[in-house]
């Protein structure tokens, strides 16, 4: 049955509806796919079970005649950021090994409530801090591409690594991600997928490891925009639990899925082409035009003039709110205790701390600290604010006069993993392009362009008004459908 994990959420939905398979067969092909992949590191931990659970009651409903919901059937990979009832939730770090959780996130239960399965815990940047997937106590997530004439490791991207390296593997024909300043678009582009972050507050942020309270949210990772406007309906809603959730309706996006973008204005922000972008990345980027001109698009040129100021800004703020949102993180009460002999309160909390966060996530614990800290919140917190309120009107004004943007995803293709561990704020630039969107909590989504000269993928980024995902969807489905990207990594897993 190997041929069913080439399938996408929607084929595998229609397919169990219509009869074509079970959705047992779809998940038991899939539990051996993953099973299989154990060098990508992609999975923290494996549900194989609860995949068949999930699909025996989807053929059960399907026996009664019953509606088995938009994701009946599908066997996903949910990021071990998303607490999980009865199964582990470490968001990749030591300091929460073993810590089970009682409840559900709401955007789990979402999917599962939808009809979803799920194949296991996808492996990220410790605490979504990340942009390569090699902050993770439990090791680097491979990325299934490999440069051509080489066996080098590469990235997948971060922090939704796993995401994007099991979709791309087809050993998930779906995955959730959180992005905060790139973690869904970045990744995706990286592996040849799609991904989308939505308006900020479109999905619940309850029962998902924080980061950065103003800037996470969750998305979709699929192989196709179909795929993403199916999976993000059945994750997007209000939730009272999440004081930052939208009380609105979710929108019908598959079904108002359209590539006709005929008197549809698509802005091209000239301060996105930056010095250090690859060549072949602005050579796709003048493709996309192209494409969107053909889908009935007019290109126009906006300004978004703080452009340059919205990653050290974002680097501020996002650190920040970590090292607030970290400080739970004691030992007291959950997760782990590191206790020396004859240690007192202030003893335990250090240890269990330098014992449990990895060097990155200790880094942006201590510069968010610093900017916090008496005499430079002023100097260094206020401003990245004010900057962030800059970025939005940047946005807003630019969108008087166009109905989305487009740009890069990123500013290269994938890296060899290691090849940037030395050199933080080279690895921080990877966010370049995607931090201005999550910085406004503008809908954005990355969907593959081409390969470039060495065989790696390259993706584009649409940005829309606040609450178009549906515009932003449809940008993305023109592009797909004109650039026809079918390319695949070959296996060496």
């Amino acid at each position: 049955m190997s041929e069913l994990t080439n399938l996408g959420v929607k084929a595998i939905r229609d397919g169990v509806a219509d009869g074509s398979f079970t959705a047992r067969e779809v998940a038991e092909a899939f539990n051996t796919a993953v099973a299989d992949a154990a060098d990508l590191n992609a999975f923290i931990v494996t549900t194989p079970d609860h995949a068949l659970a999930a699909a025996d009651a989807a053929d059960a409903k399907r026996a009664r005649g019953e509606d088995l919901g938009i994701m009946g059937g599908v066997p996903i990979g949910m990021k071990d950021l998303f607490a999980t009832k009865g199964v582990q939730t470490t968001a990749a770090s030591h300091i929460l090994e073993g810590f089970t959780p009682e409840y559900e996130s709401t955007v789990s239960q979402k999917l599962w409530d939808a009809g979803a399965g799920m194949l296991g815990k996808l492996n990220l940047d410790q605490f979504a801090m990340g942009s390569s997937n090699e902050t993770s106590y439990f090791g680097n997530v491979n990325s299934p591409w490999r440069k051509e004439g080489s066996n080098a490791a590469m990235s997948p991207g971060g922090s939704s690594g796993g995401s994007s390296s099991a979709v791309a593997a087809r050993i998930a024909p779906a995955a959730t991600g959180t992005d905060t300043g790139g973690s869904i678009r970045q990744p995706a582009a990286f592996t040849g997928i799609c991904g989308i972050k939505p308006t900020y507050g479109r999905c619940s942020r309850w029962g998902v490891v924080a980061f950065a309270s103003s800037l996470d949210q969750a998305g979709p990772m699929a192989r196709s925009v179909e795929d993403c406007a199916i999976m993000l309906e059945a994750m997007a809603g209000f939730d009272p639990k999440d004081a930052t959730s939208l009380q609105m309706d979710v929108p019908a996006w598959e079904a108002g899925l359209s590539a006709d973008l005929k008197g549809k204005k698509i802005g091209i922000p000239k301060e996105y082409r930056m010095d250090g972008t690859d060549e072949e990345i602005l050579k796709s980027w003048e493709q996309g035009k192209e494409w969107l001109r053909d889908a009935g698009a007019t290109i126009v040129d906006v300004s978004l003039p703080h452009t340059k100021y919205a990653l050290p800004a974002y680097y501020i703020v996002a650190p920040a709110e970590a090292s607030s949102n970290l400080a739970r993180y004691d030992g007291v009460r959950y997760g782990l205790r590191d206790l020396p002999d004859g240690a007192g309160l202030q003893d335990m909390y250090a240890a269990t701390r330098a014992a449990g966060f990895g060097d990155e996530v200790k880094r942006r614990i201590l510069i968010g600290t610093y900017v916090l800290s008496a005499g430079f919140y002023d100097a260094y917190y206020t401003q990245a604010q004010k900057i962030r309120t800059l970025v939005s009107q940047d946005f807003e004004q630019a969108f008087a006069q166009c109905d989305a943007i487009l740009a890069p995803t990123t500013p290269t293709a994938s890296f060899p993993l290691g090849s940037l561990n030395e050199d933080p704020l080279t690895m921080y630039l990877n966010d370049v392009f995607a931090v201005p969107a999550s910085l406004a909590g503008l809908p954005a989504m990355s969907v593959p362009a081409t390969v470039n000269s060495g065989g790696l993928p390259l993706g584009l980024q649409i940005v829309g008004k606040p609450f178009d995902e549906q515009g932003v969807l449809n940008a993305g489905l023109a592009i797909q459908q004109r650039a026809g990207f079918d390319a695949q990594p070959e296996k060496w897993w």
